[in-house]
Parts: structure tokens; C-alpha cells; sequence
């Protein structure tokens, strides 16, 4: 059985991604994962400088999921590239950068920053996160933002451009149109849901930034949705991801449209979920005949198959 996928002119070993921001910079995770085994790793999300995030409490639990308001907290991209991205070499990871801007200038550095770095296979582009106040979720929620931030950094770099979309807009599908117009290679989704959790014995936002970001499985079935809305739209590779938690769930997402998935908040859950997945989708493919995993995507069959119980 054939487990790659291509996303633009990058070639993933298998359709497993660990997800940005769920998975440190990968080395956290080096010593219990052979990151080599896994598709990619898309590392936490770095500005051009370091950054302290929000103060704590900013990580709740809800039911079938989580809230986290971290801020994007990071090293920056120097010490990134001079500390953590060696040592992801050493590891033959596939190393997917995920960068974050206030500017399209920070943007545009960022990626010229990483281009010249050895070792890093894709750019995705943070213009989605909640939980900050300024910069990218300003190019996220416009549609001449997300053009104009994409089609900057694509004039930079020769590295797959993957820009991360929100799912806090009224139409999701028409971001990843305007990204795939500025030329971006593919386009990933989504991004946490804008929420909030309050104590109610002290009546206070039980995260010190009031709202923050669900992920987990309460999400999953949207974000099905609007991948399978975004394969009506655009010809580019989607990475899907939300709530995935085994097999069938990243094969849903295939099915839907995705050509591969990312895996967040499952890895706090289960930091040994990787094997297990990979073996539920061979043995899916196993069970339908199918050789090549890419076959997958897009498949869903929205035939009417019952037009008497449609009727009744």
C-alpha cells in the first residue's frame, strides 16, 4: 500500500501531520515519536522575535475538547533556526514552519528567514490565530488580507506556501479561493473556534484572555464541513484538521476532500496516538482494496440512495 501524498512539490511520507502548537517544536516530542515516521511536523508558530503569550490561566478543558488562549507564545525564528531545526534535521523530520506576522512585512521576513535555512520543507502561514489581537487574524477574516499577506510571501520563497485559515468567517470556502488566487500551493483548516468557558460560582472568565480557541473532537464534524466545502472551490491540496482522535476520523477528512490531516489535541491525550493511527488507516485501506491512500480524497458519494426514505 502507497501512504504518500503530495502537497504542491512537497512529498509526505504518510497524510499524518502533527498539528502547529499541539506538538512544541517537535523535539519535545523526539524522545516517546520517531518524527521521521510521521508526514510532517508543523512546528509552533514563530514571529521574527520572541514572545511571552498570554498569562496563565489559558489552557481549560471542555467536554469533548479544549479552550487554550496561549497567545502564541515562542522562541522567535533565530533561535529557532540556530537551536531547535538542527536537532529536526539530526531527527529527519519534515519540518513545516508555521510563521505569524502583525505585518506582511513580518510575514515576508519570516519566510525569506526560513527559506535560506536547510532543513525546512513548507511555510504554513498563521493568519487565523483567535487568541491575539492584532496581526494575523486581521489578514484572516479579509479576503484582500489573506490575498495580499499569501501573494507577498509567494513572491519570496520557492518553499510550498500552506496558508492556515479560520473557521471564524462566514464562508470559509471563499478564503481558501482568494489564498489559492495568490498562489498559495495549499491551504490548511481549520483553525480553533472563537470561545469562551466562565466559573460560575466566581462568575469569571475561567481564561485570563475572557475567550479563547476550541479544539478537540466538539469541533470535528464542522470541520468536515467546511473541507468538503473547500474541495468544491479550489483545485489545491487541503490539510484538514480538527478533533481528530483515531483512524476513522482522519479518514473522514480525506473523504471529504483533505489530501492530508493534522493531529492536535489528540497528542495531549495520547503522545503515543502516531503507530496507532497509521496502522487503522493500512488496515482500512486493507479492508476496501484501495492501494494508494491518495485515492481517498474527495471520495464522498452524495448520491441520493434512497429517494423513499427522502420522501417519507
Amino acid at each position: 500500500m502507497d501512504l504518500t501524498v503530495h502537497i504542491g512539490s512537497l512529498t509526505l511520507k504518510n497524510p499524518l501531520i502533527a498539528a502547529s502548537g499541539c506538538f512544541g517544536y517537535g523535539v519535545e516530542y523526539a524522545g516517546i515519536v520517531d518524527l521521521a515516521s510521521l508526514g510532517g511536523v508543523a512546528v509552533k508558530g514563530l514571529f521574527l522575535a520572541e514572545r511571552e503569550g498570554h498569562p496563565p490561566p489559558r489552557i481549560v478543558e471542555t467536554p469533548a475538547g479544549m479552550l487554550n488562549a496561549i497567545g502564541l507564545q515562542g522562541i522567535g525564528v533565530h533561535r529557532f533556526v540556530d537551536e531547535k531545526l538542527p536537532e529536526l534535521r539530526a531527527r529527519r523530520a519534515t519540518v513545516i514552519v508555521n510563521i505569524c506576522g502583525t505585518t506582511i512585512d513580518e510575514y515576508v521576513e519570516l519566510a525569506r528567514i526560513l527559506s535560506d535555512a536547510e532543513g525546512v520543507a513548507a511555510l504554513e502561514l498563521n493568519i487565523s490565530c483567535p487568541n491575539i489581537k492584532e496581526g494575523g487574524i486581521t489578514f484572516g477574516c479579509s479576503l484582500t488580507g489573506t490575498f495580499d499577506v499569501v501573494s507577498a510571501v509567494r513572491k519570496v520563497t520557492r518553499l510550498p506556501v500552506i496558508p492556515k485559515l479560520t473557521p471564524n468567517v462566514t464562508d470559509v470556502a471563499s478564503f481558501a479561493r482568494a489564498a489559492e488566487d495568490a498562489g498559495a500551493d495549499a491551504v490548511s483548516l481549520v483553525n480553533t473556534f472563537l470561545a469562551m468557558v466562565i466559573d460560575v460560582e466566581t462568575r469569571r472568565p475561567k481564561l485570563s484572555n475572557i475567550v479563547g480557541g476550541l479544539s478537540g473532537p466538539a469541533i470535528r464534524p464542522i470541520a468536515v464541513r467546511m473541507v468538503y466545502e473547500c474541495r468544491q472551490m479550489v483545485k489545491i491540496p487541503i490539510l484538514g484538521m480538527g478533533g481528530i482522535a483515531e483512524a476513522r476520523d482522519a479518514i473522514e477528512f480525506m473523504i471529504a476532500g483533505a489530501a492530508a490531516v493534522q493531529v492536535g489535541t489528540a497528542s495531549f491525550v495520547d503522545p503515543f496516538i502516531w503507530p496507532k493511527l497509521i496502522d487503522g488507516i493500512s488496515q482500512y485501506m486493507q479492508r476496501h482494496h484501495i492501494e494508494r491512500v491518495s485515492d481517498l480524497i474527495g471520495t464522498i458519494d452524495t448520491r441520493t440512495r434512497d429517494k423513499q426514505w427522502i420522501s417519507s
